[in-house]
C-alpha cells in the first residue's frame, strides 16, 4: 500500500485459521447470538405487552435490551460470514459504518447505565417522590439524551479516525473494525485521535461512572439504615443485578479503550472484546431481567402459564453447558 488512495478495503484478523476450529466457533457464536436476540427480545415483548411493567425502571430496561441486540449485531454477522467463507475482507465504507455503530452503541450504554443507577437511587432513597421525579417526560428526555450523546460522540471519533491516511497495511488486528486497531494502521501521527479518545471518552466515561458511583453510595447508605432484614434483602436484590451489569461493562470497556495503543496485545484484546461485545449482551437478560419476579410473572401471563423461554433462560447453567459442549469451556479434570 503506497498511499491512502489505494486502501479500499481492510482485512479483519480471524479468530482461527484451522477449519475444524472455525466451524466450532461458528456454531458457538451463532448459538450465543441467537440466545442474545431471543433473550433480549423476550424482555421487549414482556415489557411491551404487560401494563404491570410500564414504569421507568422497565422503560430503561427495554432500551438496554435494544442495545444488547444492536451491539452484537454490528459485529457478529460479519464474523460468522468470515468464519464460514474464510474471506476476512471488509470494505472501507463497511469498516467505517461498523466502527461508527459499535462505538455509538457502546457509548449509549455507558450513559444508559448511569441513568438506570439514578433511577434506582430515586426509587430507594426517595420512594414517596419517585413518580413525581421520574415523570414520563423526564424519562423520555434522559433516554433521548443517552442515544443522541452516544451517536454524536461516535461521529467525532469516527471522523478523526478515518481522515487519517492509511498506507502501512490494511490488516486490522481484530475481528471487527475498532478505533485502536484501525489507528495502528495509519501512516500519519495518531496523537490527536488517541488524545480525543482519552479526553472525551474519559470525561463522558468518568462522568457517567461518577453518577453511578454516587447513586450507589446513597443507595447503600439508605439500605443500611433499614431496620428490617427482609427490607434490606429486597432493596439489595433490586440493585445487585444492575451492579453486576455495570461491573462487567465498565471493566471490559475500560480495559479495551482507556489505554494507549502501545499497550494493546492482539490476543488479549480479542478475548476482552468477545467478552464485552458478545458474551455480556447475552448475560444481561439472565442476570438482570429474566431472573426478575415481575418479568417472569409477565412472561407467564403472556403464555398462559406455559413459559418455555423462562425454562430455557432462567439459569446460566444452560449457557455454561452449551459452551462446554462446543468445546469453548474445558471440563474440570
Amino acid at each position: 500500500m503506497e498511499n491512502s488512495t489505494t486502501v479500499t478495503e481492510f482485512i479483519l484478523m480471524g479468530l482461527s485459521d484451522l477449519p475444524a476450529v472455525r466451524f466450532s466457533l461458528f456454531a458457538a457464536f451463532l448459538l450465543i447470538y441467537l440466545v442474545t436476540v431471543v433473550g433480549n427480545g423476550t424482555i421487549l415483548l414482556a415489557v411491551g405487552v404487560d401494563p404491570h411493567l410500564h414504569n421507568p425502571m422497565y422503560f430503561f430496561l427495554t432500551n438496554l435490551s435494544l442495545l444488547d441486540i444492536f451491539c452484537p449485531t454490528a459485529t457478529v454477522p460479519k464474523m460468522l460470514e468470515n468464519l464460514l467463507s474464510e474471506n476476512n475482507v471488509i470494505s472501507f465504507v463497511g469498516c467505517i459504518l461498523q466502527l461508527y455503530f459499535l462505538v455509538a452503541l457502546a457509548g449509549t450504554e455507558v450513559f444508559l447505565l448511569a441513568v438506570m443507577a439514578y433511577d434506582r437511587y430515586v426509587a430507594i432513597c426517595n420512594p414517596l417522590q419517585y413518580t413525581v421525579i421520574m415523570s414520563k417526560k423526564l424519562c423520555l428526555q434522559m433516554v433521548a439524551g443517552t442515544w443522541t450523546t452516544g451517536f454524536l460522540n461516535s461521529l467525532l471519533h469516527t471522523v478523526l479516525t478515518f481522515i487519517l491516511p492509511y498506507c502501512k497495511s490494511n490488516t486490522v488486528n481484530q475481528y471487527y473494525c475498532d478505533i485502536p486497531p484501525v489507528l495502528a494502521l495509519s501512516c500519519a501521527s495518531t496523537y490527536l485521535a488517541e488524545m480525543v479518545v482519552l479526553i472525551v471518552g474519559g470525561i463522558f466515561g468518568v462522568g457517567a461512572f461518577l453518577v453511578t458511583l454516587v447513586s450507589y453510595i446513597y443507595i447503600i447508605s439508605t439500605i443500611l439504615r433499614i431496620r428490617s432484614a427482609e427490607g434490606k434483602r429486597k432493596a439489595f436484590s433490586t440493585c445487585a443485578s444492575h451492579l453486576l451489569v455495570v461491573c462487567l461493562f465498565y471493566g471490559t470497556t475500560i480495559f479495551t479503550y482507556i489505554r494507549p495503543s502501545s499497550s494493546h496485545h492482539p490476543d488479549q484484546d480479542r478475548l476482552v472484546s468477545l467478552l464485552y461485545g458478545v458474551i455480556t449482551p447475552m448475560l444481561n437478560p439472565l442476570i438482570y431481567s429474566l431472573r426478575n419476579k415481575e418479568v417472569k410473572g409477565a412472561l407467564k401471563r403472556i403464555t398462559g402459564g406455559l413459559n418455555p423461554l423462562h425454562s430455557l433462560f432462567q439459569s446460566p447453567v444452560f449457557t455454561f453447558k452449551a459452551l462446554r459442549g462446543l468445546g469453548l469451556l474445558q471440563k474440570r479434570p
